[in-house]
């Protein structure tokens, strides 16, 4: 389940990445058009490479589990836990921020995205949690 949810939220993250970029080419702000300001350039960038690292970790995860078992593979499914959402949802509030009011209204999927990926973060417990189990097996380690 943790890596169907993960797979999805990196769909709604690759299609916010998509209507980031049409939203840059298509509007103007201060004289040019969106896609020529460094913080869209840099938003744009960012979300392209954790969408690519996020990619990995879940690919990582699936294949720990084949291999070692859920038990093996216990840091990673907390890593992606803890990553994707919050990454996902990050991506899709700079997305947002690019579209304006427009943004959280009907006239784009970005609220209606904004609001699964959030939903998602709640529904699998808060991160909190996930992060003190991720910890106590990292100090373990040491001890």
């Amino acid at each position: 389940g943790r890596i169907h949810h993960c797979m999805r939220l990196i769909g709604m993250a690759e299609r916010a990445i998509e209507l980031m970029c049409r939203r840059a080419v298509s509007r103007s702000a201060f004289g040019k058009p969106l896609a020529q300001q460094g913080v869209v350039q840099n938003w744009i960038a960012d979300s392209r490479v954790a969408v690519e690292q996020l990619r990995l970790l879940v690919l990582k995860t699936a294949w720990m589990m084949d291999t070692v078992g859920n038990k093996g593979a216990h840091t990673e499914i907390q890593a992606i836990k803890i990553a994707t959402p919050r990454t996902v949802v990050d991506i899709l509030d700079k997305a947002v921020q690019l579209h304006g009011a427009g943004g959280v209204s009907q006239d784009f999927p970005l609220a209606e995205l904004w609001a699964s990926a959030r939903t998602l973060r709640l529904a699998d417990g808060p991160d909190e949690v996930h992060q003190r189990s991720l910890a106590r097996r990292e100090i373990k380690k040491h001890l």
